[in-house]
């Protein structure tokens, strides 16, 4: 069963996608651990390191005092939530727990011993990441992103030129008329 996701959790989603993503880190969204495994990280990292780091979004108290597991098995563990949950919660973390509220660490997690092997949790990340790619790849579109950044950089582009010609013809018609020669047209046109 496909349970859709709130506006607020696709916000923290992104918000932790952000915070973590530089080099040397690999992440992804719903991790499965090992094997047909019934737990789920909403959100791990790996770095050359060899540091874990695991995820779990909350977005409500209800959601946060749930008895579903939070799968904390990496080194570093984390919840991300709204600062008002966060307000709320907070006696309730863990001392070892961090805590993301907005993209910052509010808290800091201290470091822990694997839940799993190292070896098990590398292979849910790559099976994760396996499962992205095959979504990306059969979409109808799977170079839809792409096609959209290139359109980016082109309507920047074309902005960027826009904007310069925009200035030169104010530089011209100071030259020509003075400096406020476009605000007395506007009392002009006012009238």
């Amino acid at each position: 069963m496909i349970i859709a996701k709130t506006e607020l959790t696709e916000k923290l989603e992104k918000e932790i996608y952000r915070a973590t993503k530089k080099q040397g880190v690999f992440g992804c969204f719903e991790v499965t651990i090992g094997w047909f495994g019934n737990e789920r990280v909403d959100y791990m990292t790996y770095d050359t390191n060899g540091i874990w780091r695991c995820y779990e979004v909350k977005v409500s108290v209800s959601d946060f005092r749930s008895k579903s597991n939070n799968t904390f098995c990496g080194h570093y563990n984390y919840y991300v939530m709204p600062r008002e949950l966060f307000d709320k919660v907070k006696d309730e973390i863990p001392p070892h727990i961090g805590v993301y509220v907005g993209g910052c660490s509010v808290k800091r997690a201290k470091k822990q011993e694997l839940g799993e092997d190292g070896e098990t949790l590398k292979n849910s990340l790559i099976r994760s990441l396996s499962r992205e790619t095959d979504k990306a790849f059969s979409s109808k579109e799977p170079h839809l992103v792409d096609a959209l950044n290139r359109r980016i950089r082109n309507l920047k582009t074309e902005s960027d030129r826009h904007r310069k010609k925009y200035w030169h013809l104010m530089r011209v018609g100071q030259e020509k008329y003075g400096d406020r020669w476009y605000k007395e047209d506007e009392e002009t046109v006012i009238k």
